[in-house]
């Protein structure tokens, strides 16, 4: 959980942003995973949050107390706690046509979310915990997923298993090995 002392100040931020930006970009390399050619995953952590409230911070021009803490009461829930991972899921169409087309044939896709450590059962995504982004005419472009992970699959992954991830809708279904690096990234986040 992030607190206002974890922050810097607008001016320190405007300072360090260049490096602090570079240093953040280069750790989500091994966050990110391609799910099918138009699913991207952002497995969340504390720096990438801690990012993205330096940054909702700078936008906005935030620097009273009050508006900080909403902020981190906004986005502290987006940090892992040790037994699951927390992912920014972002339904990706260049052509604004194809991905309205697509949002709408894409309810729901965001419960069909899975990741499988080898030799346990799949655990599917808890979905949009704060408020529902899917309607009656589509879904939206991005979602905030939850997956709890039991102590034997934490084990099992510490030890070496291999990890898949997969999204199984009716109109989008592809899954993938999640290569080692990126696995290993992971595995940390339950240290």
């Amino acid at each position: 959980m992030l607190v206002p002392a974890d922050l810097m100040s607008l001016e320190q931020y405007a300072r360090e942003r260049p490096a602090f930006r570079e240093r953040v970009i280069a750790h989500k390399r091994d966050r990110q995973l391609a799910v099918g050619p138009h699913a991207t995953w952002c497995f969340e952590d504390r720096l990438t949050v801690q990012y993205q409230v330096q940054e909702m911070l700078r936008v906005e021009r935030i620097f009273e107390a009050g508006g900080i803490l909403d902020e981190l009461a906004a986005y502290n829930p987006l940090i892992p706690d040790g037994r699951n991972w927390k992912v920014t899921l972002l339904i990706e169409y260049v052509d604004p046509a194809e991905r309205a087309r697509q949002l709408a044939r894409l309810r729901g896709i965001e419960s069909r979310c899975w990741v499988q450590v080898a030799g346990h059962a799949r655990i599917m995504a808890i979905a949009d915990e704060d408020l529902e982004r899917t309607n009656d005419e589509k879904t939206s472009a991005v979602h905030f997923l939850r997956f709890e992970l039991p102590p034997a699959a934490i084990a099992a992954l510490r030890n070496g298993a291999a990890l898949h991830a997969g999204m199984e809708h009716p109109q989008y279904s592809h899954s993938v090995v999640v290569p080692e690096p990126k696995r290993r990234a992971l595995v940390a986040d339950f240290s």
